[in-house]
């Protein structure tokens, strides 16, 4: 239904797979909305079609096994009448383990869907600030305009947005070699708070004792002379991902990628991210030639970041290079790095519960512009945004979907205090990990086990909190 008569309940910004799916998600709820979308008026660099929910980078959502945690997402979404996996689905193409859609069908599906639907009006018109007409949902996409993204940046501090986007890998911890690593922050600086997940199993009692007592913030990885040259060697003559036509590459100083880094001396490295000052390798009793630290990603210590080291390595590269670092031969990635043009905001200190922002009530952020990444996760978070709103809208107090399921792991990335926040797509670490009553179980096992357990308390929280209220 296109047209700007209609009175609307909600305002939706963006018709992108975030806005696309809140706005649905929405009117099934018997909420009238307007969804206000600049094409064919304007356009984002990236774009090419007047179409909503344009696939602009890649046709795949990814892999679509549930021992994988995107694939967990996709099927959560499927269970709760997600639109953006109902078009998928109708338009998938063959490709193996992963879901892959004709992107021009798919754009048309979505599209089609919105425009036909009896309690969405469809506004074609770029918005170049916060509308005053309350709730609205901004779902404007890592492309934000300008204009409205000057005008957030007025609203909720220019200190809390950002334009470019340096994400470092993320990696298992029961793929780390604890054998070849310690933990240590510099001159025995920044304790972790009680109750770090363990190494491995063989020292679960003793890392618990040393829990207990007060465990160091930081892993370290340490590299003698030689491991340190070749692995400088390896990232400078490592395969890059070229920017795209609409990027304008202009690093930040605090957040430049490792290679570009290394690219500047050999020793850049050495005496950045990876300089060895304020530690001691137990072993040796001596400072190592240089170190590369790694952070817990996650409250139970279950995923670790690769401080400093945010890349824009191809991603065979990156498993090539960075399995480079001594204790991390075999490490399993939960998530690649990536360098890139983005705008999103630091969701941990602006957004409340419901997705809105503290400083702006009735302002609810959805899709990448909060900090998500990836199609898949952008439009769980437009789901999860829209759900959360209306429950709100009918009095309710806000059911959100369990942390134990992926859904509630989108909640859970936006809302973890991080020392710089950067979007990710969905890991298991942003799920609740299992019961130490399950005991040892090897990855794939446990991966499945956290599946099965998802589904069942999404299906609990589905029947229990949304299932009733939505339309066929």
């Amino acid at each position: 239904m296109n047209g700007a008569e209609t009175p609307s309940d909600v305002t939706v910004v963006g018709g992108g797979l975030a806005g696309c799916e809140a706005a649905y998600q929405l009117a099934q709820r018997g909420l009238h909305v307007r969804l206000i979308e600049m094409k064919p008026h304007k356009r984002t660099p990236a774009q090419t079609s007047d179409r909503m929910a344009e696939l602009v980078c890649s046709n795949s959502l990814r892999g679509a096994a549930l021992s994988n945690a995107v694939g967990l997402l996709k099927e959560e979404l499927r269970r709760v009448g997600s639109l953006a996996l109902r078009c998928a689905d109708e338009t998938a193409v063959p490709a193996g383990g992963a879901l892959a859609v004709d992107r021009e069908r798919f754009a048309e599906a979505m599209t089609r869907m919105i425009e036909a639907h009896p309690r969405i009006v469809v506004e074609r018109r770029e918005v170049t600030e916060i509308p005053g007409a309350r709730p609205v949902i901004l779902a404007t996409g890592p492309l934000t305009s300008d204009a409205l993204a000057a005008s957030l940046a007025a609203a909720v501090g220019a200190e809390h947005l950002a334009y470019y986007d340096a994400i470092a890998p993320i990696v298992s911890a029961d793929s780390i070699d604890w054998s070849r690593v310690w933990k240590q922050s510099r001159y025995g600086k920044g304790v972790v708070a009680r109750g770090e997940r363990p190494a491995p199993e063989e020292e679960a009692a003793e890392r618990r004792d040393e829990a207990e007592a007060g465990d160091e913030a930081y892993v370290n990885c340490p590299f003698d002379e030689a491991q340190y040259k070749a692995f400088v060697r390896a990232l400078v003559e490592s395969e890059k991902v070229e920017a795209r036509a609409f990027e304008e590459v202009r690093y930040f100083e605090g957040c430049l990628p490792c290679e570009v880094m290394a690219a500047r001396g050999e020793q850049t490295l050495a005496f950045g991210p990876m300089k060895p000052v304020g530690l001691t390798d137990p072993r040796t009793g001596r400072r190592p030639y240089a170190v590369l630290q790694l952070r817990p990603e996650d409250e139970a210590a279950t995923a670790y970041n690769l401080v400093g080291f945010q890349t824009r390595m191809k991603y065979a590269e990156q498993l090539r290079v960075f399995r480079m670092v001594p204790g991390l031969e075999e490490a399993e990635f939960l998530r690649m790095g990536s360098v890139h043009r983005n705008t999103f905001v630091n969701a941990p200190v602006l957004l409340g519960p419901a997705m809105e922002l503290h400083a702006l009530p009735g302002v609810h952020l959805a899709g990448q512009i909060s900090g998500v990444e990836g199609y898949v996760e952008s439009a769980a978070a437009g789901f999860v945004c829209a759900v959360l709103l209306s429950q709100r809208l009918r009095g309710e107090p806000l059911r959100p979907p369990p942390p134990t399921t992926a859904l509630g792991g989108i909640l859970t990335h936006l809302g973890r205090p991080q020392p710089s926040y950067q979007p990710s797509n969905i890991t298991w670490a942003h799920i609740a990990p299992l019961d130490p009553a399950h005991g040892k179980l090897r990855k794939r096992a446990r991966y499945e086990a956290m599946a099965e357990r998802a589904l069942r308390d999404l299906d609990a929280w589905w029947a229990e909190a949304e299932g009733r209220g939505v339309s066929s």
